[in-house]
């Protein structure tokens, strides 16, 4: 894939990631082409290889659709994405964290303090803290030197809801909780303990899963009590979010 279906690719990608394209929406390769000023040939490509990750799917005479996660396909992407993440990150301490790659992972750790030392979420803040969340976290997986777990990885991170390029910013002990395990994780792998560093990182991925679960189930069940009707659900849905 050359570089303009590429860039195209992450285009969609956001989003769809981000509710722009919701659940169940057509995606056609002519409006799409126009929007973003290309022709059509890189989008082909691009739809082509967001069908291949899942998050689009061909019907007959209908062409592409944004597909529809359940909550458990949702959470089953999480379990997948623990399993992964704690093995890059068992693997990393056990090769050990080079000088250069050290440096950024405290710079990361360094640029989140700095933006929960305010005490509230700010919303100018929410597009930083992701950007250093997504940048710490691919260090990590990067770090374990396989690139199966990061091509898997990347697949799981695919399904809306739960990727890390997502994050709820509306409760700043939540967010605090989670750079906190960032501490954690970073310092067990450099230290080279890979099973603490592996647990730590399982256990993160887990408990984002549970904080959307139960976000995810509130919603629903504010839509049943006002009567709403019961269509898919957009990442947007949720409340506060940023897609990268």
């Amino acid at each position: 894939m050359d570089t303009l279906s590429q860039q195209v690719t992450e285009t969609l990608r956001t989003w769809i990631l981000h509710g722009r394209l919701a659940p169940g929406m057509r995606v056609e390769e002519v409006p799409i082409a126009e929007n973003l000023k290309v022709s059509r040939t890189p989008v082909r490509a691009a739809l082509a290889a967001l069908a291949m990750e899942g998050l689009i799917d061909h019907q007959p005479k209908k062409g592409y659709l944004v597909r529809s996660f359940a909550l458990e396909d949702i959470l089953a992407a999480y379990e997948v994405r623990s399993v992964l993440e704690g093995l890059a990150c068992r693997r990393f301490a056990a090769l050990g964290v080079d000088k250069p790659t050290a440096a950024l992972l405290h710079e990361c750790l360094r640029e989140g303090d700095e933006i929960l030392a305010k005490g509230q979420l700010l919303v100018e803040d929410l597009a930083p803290y992701q950007q250093m969340n997504v940048k710490l976290h691919n260090a990590l997986m990067h770090g374990a030197g396989n690139q199966w777990i990061v091509r898997f990885g990347a697949q799981a991170q695919a399904v809306p809801f739960a990727s890390d390029r997502i994050m709820l910013w509306n409760d700043h002990g939540v967010i605090l909780r989670s750079h906190d395990d960032h501490h954690r994780i970073v310092q067990a792998v450099i230290s080279g303990d890979a099973a603490r560093a592996e647990q730590l990182m399982r256990e993160h991925v887990y408990y984002a899963g549970i904080l959307l679960r139960d976000n995810y189930q509130r919603l629903l069940d504010e839509r049943s009590r006002d009567g709403a009707a019961q269509s898919p659900l957009a990442v947007s849905d949720l409340g506060d979010f940023s897609a990268a």
